[in-house]
């Protein structure tokens, strides 16, 4: 699975970004609102990934934070939302708000975005509620802020420690710190 691609943005067509990575360009769809945040054409990259693989094609969505991505996960796992509409979703509502949304119950910012009508607005509202957390704009017990952390989570799963630990000793570190630093005082902390 590719889960991130660091490269050179090679071209901007919306909502699809042409990313260059080692001489291989792909292909990513993204979120207007991580679209709106993209360097120039030119300009070095970082996108976080979701693949998609279908009968008929192979997709590729990218997003710049990992709150995005983690919403746009939880979206995918309600029954009737595919990819272009949970695109459509957070293009038209950042993380943040839409769990806002749900957690005020409000349709009517749902219904806002191209696409979604009174009862698919509310359907969402149902299945989310719970899952998003308003003050991260990402899942409700999702990976913390930040790509250093996310990474500092992944080495902790990778090196066998649980989910909920991992998270916990990632979110205890102090703000900025690094990836390799992270670690080492993240096991230093579950090793007590």
């Amino acid at each position: 699975m590719i889960g991130r691609l660091v490269g050179t943005l090679a071209a901007k067509t919306p909502p699809q970004v042409l990313v260059d990575v080692h001489g291989v360009g792909y292909e990513v769809d993204v979120p207007m609102s991580t679209f709106y945040g993209l360097p120039a054409v030119g300009q070095p990259v970082t996108l976080l990934t979701h693949f998609v693989v279908r009968e008929d094609a192979q997709l590729l969505y990218g997003f710049a934070t990992e709150g995005e991505r983690a919403t746009f996960r939880e979206l995918l796992r309600i029954a009737g939302v595919g990819p272009r509409t949970a695109l459509a979703i957070l293009s038209g509502l950042p993380p943040a708000e839409l769990a806002q949304a749900v957690a005020a119950q409000d349709a009517g910012r749902l219904v806002k975005v191209p696409g979604i009508g009174k009862k698919t607005a509310e359907r969402l509202l149902l299945e989310l509620k719970g899952k998003l957390a308003p003050d991260l704009g990402g899942v409700a017990g999702g990976a913390p802020q930040g790509e250093s952390q996310a990474d500092i989570v992944q080495a902790l799963l990778a090196l066998g420690y649980g989910e909920r630990d991992a998270r916990a000793a990632a979110k205890a570190l102090p703000a900025g710190v690094g990836v390799a630093d992270g670690i080492k005082q993240a096991l230093r902390a579950l090793t007590r």
